[in-house]
């Protein structure tokens, strides 16, 4: 069984993953977002929860399936 910690931390390496496979910084990223370069590194070391509908906007950005993000 999964703690909350270590939820966000997969959650963080699955986006990292992503955001690699599409040659992205994380600034890049950010820029594409709209927020700033700390909130996804925030994200990626499974410090920043986030709501559903941002990650699904999350998923949106790095043209993958949500299943992609949400895998444990």
């Amino acid at each position: 069984m999964y703690n909350d910690k270590e939820i966000l931390k997969q959650f963080g390496r699955n986006v990292k993953a992503e955001r690699v496979r599409l040659g992205y910084s994380q600034e890049n990223l950010a820029e594409k977002m709209g927020v700033n370069r700390e909130f996804i590194s925030r994200i990626e070391r499974g410090i920043q929860n986030m709501s559903l509908a941002k990650i699904t906007a999350l998923a949106n950005y790095l043209e993958t399936n949500i299943n992609n993000l949400l895998r444990f």
